[in-house]
């Protein structure tokens, strides 16, 4: 078989396999009481079951193992993908401390790194290539655990956490491709595959939740395949990719544990500071928001793939135009995008003007706010 073809099959049965299982996992959910409750810091109106992640899980392991070639590095990424989905499985039924969970994340985050999947050398347009040394180690776990931290902060409307890591693994899929990374092209599309499927459940009006033991196994997977498949290259974007794919998660993270911090508040504390949170005060209903959110991580993606794929010197060394046209052009966008809704969300403590007042009055409509606090996805996270 065209080995090109087997990270698209490998989406297809992750699909299948993800269609087929949820239900199941709904069930189970309620039969052991992972069912999240209306209370008053979520917004759903309805119990709602969590242990989707089972699904996920099952969908992603399945088509990995039958077409991924299987070599030491990946096999260790995953045992820890399925060991931090169980721990994910533990909290969503009987609840485990921050503390814990930190410390399971870094003992399955530790798997992959001993087993030489390292962040081992740093590669950056203009200023070359460096060595970690050393250092390698701690700065991969870190890289892990940042990652599942991320995806999980961001696990707070439906269908969020789906959408933006599905987009963030089809891009991954794709430069792993580009660059001869068979093993993580493959896992990066069956989790792309899992993660679209998974949103004909978990999509405004969600009908089960992924928990813990999805949004961990989402976070650690992309962290995998984005060192695996890219940052491990000889790429001059080996490490600038990563980075500018997952520009939304390490934004909305980075936000508001700094917040937090400034206030002395703990950072696993619970406030209304995340993004899709700020969307939803000033009246964007969650359709809308998730929405704008897919569109502002599409972008940054695709000014990855423009970055890797569009040449932007002839093969004389000179500038070519037309490629950095379309570079200038995708950044371009990108940066509107972004700067429209840091006014839009007022992450910045700017002065009220009036431009910034009609962008925001845009999205405030009180039938979409009355729409949204009805049901939905938690407030807090």
């Amino acid at each position: 078989m065209d080995t090109t073809l087997l990270p698209a099959l490998a989406a297809l049965v992750a699909a299948i396999l993800v269609l087929a299982l949820t239900p199941a996992t709904s069930l189970l959910a309620r039969r052991v009481g992972a069912v999240d409750e209306p209370s008053d810091r979520r917004i759903h109106i309805r119990p709602t079951p969590r242990l989707g992640g089972i699904a996920l899980l099952i969908g992603f392991l399945v088509p990995v193992i039958m077409f991924a070639p299987g070599s030491t590095q990946t096999n260790a990424l995953l045992v820890g993908a399925t060991l931090i989905a169980l721990l994910g499985v533990v909290d969503d039924i009987w609840g485990l401390s921050p503390a814990v969970k930190l410390g399971g994340q870094v003992a399955c985050a530790a798997i992959p790194v001993s087993a030489g999947l390292t962040i081992d050398h740093w590669t950056i347009p203009l200023l070359g290539v460096g060595d970690f040394g050393p250092a390698q180690y701690p700065v991969t776990i870190i890289w892990f655990v940042a990652i599942v931290n991320m995806i999980n902060f961001i696990d707070g409307m439906d269908g969020l956490a789906a959408g933006i890591a599905g987009i963030g693994a089809t891009t991954f899929a794709i430069l792993a491709a580009s660059l001869g990374r068979p093993d993580a092209a493959i896992m990066a599309a069956a989790l792309a595959g899992a993660c679209a499927a998974f949103l004909v459940f978990n999509f405004h009006p969600a009908k089960v939740f992924m928990g813990d033991t999805g949004s961990m196994l989402l976070g650690f997977v992309i962290a995998g395949v984005a060192v695996s498949g890219v940052m491990k290259s000889a790429a001059a974007i080996a490490v600038v990719a990563p980075l500018i794919v997952l520009a939304i998660p390490i934004m909305d993270t980075s936000f508001v544990v700094l917040k937090r911090l400034k206030h002395g508040l703990p950072i696993y504390s619970a406030d209304r500071s995340h993004f899709h949170h700020r969307f939803f005060t000033i009246g964007w209903s969650q359709r809308q928001t998730v929405l704008a959110l897919y569109g502002w991580c599409s972008l940054m993606a695709a000014v990855a793939l423009v970055i890797h794929f569009v040449p932007y010197r002839d093969p004389s060394g000179g500038v070519d135009p037309l490629g950095v046209l379309a570079l200038s052009a995708t950044a371009l966008l990108a940066l509107a995008a972004s700067v429209y809704l840091i006014a839009v969300l007022e992450i910045l403590k700017w002065r009220s003007t009036p431009v910034i007042t009609l962008v925001r009055g845009r999205g405030a409509r009180s039938d979409e706010q009355s729409e949204a606090s009805s049901d939905g996805r938690k407030v807090l996270r």
